[in-house]
């Protein structure tokens, strides 16, 4: 049996070698919050963290993962939901459908972890998720607001639309 570290845990599993780590997630450890969106690294509603960097597990083998790596999932984040970037996500009505959320945040916590006070720039760098509702202005209040140091509903009231087009 081969062993993954999941959400601070020695997890064993058993897949081919070939086996997206998406799959060993939902399949075998019962780990369902990272989405299947595309099969191709393109929209992010499997990102997990690997050693604290954003991850596509729908293209990352199980195997390819080394036993010292740290994962950390959805459900590692913070099982009740307290962690500073849901909690924004709640206040602010962040979702409309959901199905990206858990990648978006996930992409957020890496953001967050590595610059604290990131601008506009850093989140379009960083933020590189689909959501086919479109809820980007709602994600980067949020980020903005973690970063400010408080999730509440009036951070929404300053959500700027910014038109990167022109740079």
């Amino acid at each position: 049996m081969a062993k993954l570290n999941v959400n601070g845990k020695a997890r064993d599993y058993q897949a081919d070698d070939g086996t997206p780590l998406l799959w060993v997630l939902r399949e075998q450890l019962g780990l369902t919050g990272a989405k299947y969106g595309c099969g191709i690294a393109q929209c992010g509603t499997c990102t997990v963290l690997i050693d604290g960097v954003p991850t596509r597990s729908c293209v990352r083998t199980a195997a390819s993962v080394k036993p010292t790596e740290k994962i950390v999932t959805i459900e590692g984040l913070s099982p009740d939901g307290s962690h500073p970037v849901q909690k924004a996500w709640v206040a602010l009505d962040v979702p409309q459908c959901g199905f990206c959320q858990t990648g978006m945040i996930m992409a957020a916590t890496a953001l967050l972890n590595a610059k604290p006070n990131p601008t506009d720039r850093d989140i379009d760098d960083a933020m590189t998720n689909i959501c086919r509702c479109g809820t980007y202005n709602r994600v980067r209040a949020a980020i903005k607001s973690v970063a400010a140091g408080g999730a509440n509903k009036t951070d929404a009231a300053g959500i700027i639309h910014v038109d990167r087009s022109a740079s």
